[in-house]
């Protein structure tokens, strides 16, 4: 096996993640309530489990640990009352949750009650409300410092990686252009900045679950300009899509030429419009809404520059 040592990355969450599980075993350790290991253990996955991207994220883990306890000691209290073999009340513990979870549309794991349910049933000294209660007070510790540490120690924020995403694509624009009008009749395609666009939108969903306790205002400036700039970025690629699909590009007008021109295009075409074909008006008017667009976007990305200071 070949290890790809490009692939080894220690981020910041990386620590975080250490820094919660170290600090949740300290306080577990005089505070818990299960045995010395076992308390650890809990501690550890409920630091773990709130150590996601987003604040949404991080709440949902920690239902799921609460919600899983909670309803795993119902159900084993419920199955202990049946006169049935140890390994049965297992099996039907465990239907029965993933049954519950099933109906009610709930997409937590089911590791957490099906482990109180084997826990309980298997150990005739296990009560299940006492067990749960206790291991729940013990993940609990592990979420608490987990949640804490995600949220107010360097909290993950790609609003970064977004704004650099859109000056990429404001940047390409131009790139696309130069290649549409170099004279050469080998057209750019507009798949990588589709792609681009649509790796963006990914990371504005996680943006958008996002909660930065000191920039609570700015943060919803921001998504909202970034929602913009997506809007914008797929009307331009829809622009730039219309002269992908036509079979030769029109000639320039010399106004939209010069437009170009400022912008940093270098524009090797050099035909000349002695009397208007149609390509040329629908080349003239879609590189116009480009160049419209890009402007439009530039200003959105600097909005967002002077909303993050």
């Amino acid at each position: 096996m070949k290890l790809n040592y490009r692939r080894i990355h220690i981020g910041r969450r990386t620590f975080k993640s250490a820094l919660a599980v170290i600090i949740a075993i300290i306080i577990v350790s005089m505070y818990g309530t299960s045995s010395s290991t076992s308390r650890m253990v809990f501690a550890m996955l409920g630091a773990m489990s709130a150590m996601e991207n987003t604040f949404k994220q991080s709440v949902e883990a920690c239902m799921t640990q609460i919600v899983g306890m909670l309803l795993g000691a119902v159900i084993a209290a419920l199955v202990s009352f049946l006169p049935i073999p140890s390994l049965l009340m297992v099996g039907i513990g465990v239907v029965s949750i993933i049954v519950v979870y099933n109906l009610l549309g709930v997409h937590f794991s089911p590791n957490l009650p099906c482990l109180v349910v084997v826990m309980s049933c298997m150990n005739a000294e296990v009560y299940p409300f006492e067990y749960a209660l206790g291991r729940l007070w013990d993940t609990a510790i592990g979420l608490a410092v987990g949640m804490i540490i995600n949220v107010l120690i360097l909290p993950y924020d790609n609003s970064l990686k977004i704004r650099q995403a859109f000056e990429y694509l404001e940047k390409e624009v131009i790139v696309f252009l130069e290649d549409m009008f170099d004279g050469d009749k080998k057209y750019p395609d507009t798949e990588k900045m589709r792609k681009t666009i649509d790796e963006m939108a990914s990371q504005l969903g996680i943006y958008s679950k996002q909660w930065l306790p000191f920039s609570v205002k700015n943060d919803h400036k921001k998504l909202e300009i970034f929602l913009q700039c997506e809007s914008m970025s797929r009307e331009l690629l829809a622009q730039m899509e219309v002269l992908h699909h036509m079979k030769a590009p029109g000639r320039l007008d010399p106004d939209v030429r010069r437009r170009l021109e400022e912008n940093g295009a270098d524009i090797r075409d050099r035909r000349i419009i002695v009397r208007y074909e149609e390509e040329d008006i629908i080349t003239n008017y879609h590189v116009g809404q480009i160049l419209d667009l890009r402007d439009q976007l530039l200003e959105m990305i600097k909005q967002s520059g002077r909303t993050s200071g």
